[in-house]
């Protein structure tokens, strides 16, 4: 009981550090802070990574909706009825007869 009450008070105090062999408990120390030090900057690397996806999947909605709206307005354009509406002030009307086929022989 005397061993892990004095191995405890000589944690607390430190002596660990200034033992003779406190050259290997500090190598293994700054190591373990390395580590952390990874660790922490790996951990604010992959939360700038996620805000940025879900910026981009807010744009990439955005653009989404915009791409429907502009297709959808291009198609009303297209329509025979639009077109037809849009050349009536040129004068421009529809054909009364069907078109004819022409066949061309070569000899």
């Amino acid at each position: 009981m005397a061993e892990s009450s004095g191995g405890i008070y000589d944690v607390l105090r430190g002596s660990f550090l200034t033992d003779d062999s406190a050259a290997k408990n500090w190598k293994i120390i700054i190591f373990i802070v390395g580590l952390l030090l990874v660790m922490i900057w790996s951990a604010h690397s992959i939360d700038e990574k996620v805000v940025r996806i879900a910026e981009l999947n807010k744009k990439k909605r955005e653009l989404r909706a915009e791409y429907v709206d502009t297709s959808t307005i291009l198609m009303r354009m297209k329509l025979e009825s639009a077109i037809r509406k849009k050349v009536v002030p040129t004068g421009l009307e529809p054909a009364q007869e069907p078109p004819q086929k022409i066949k061309v022989i070569v000899k």
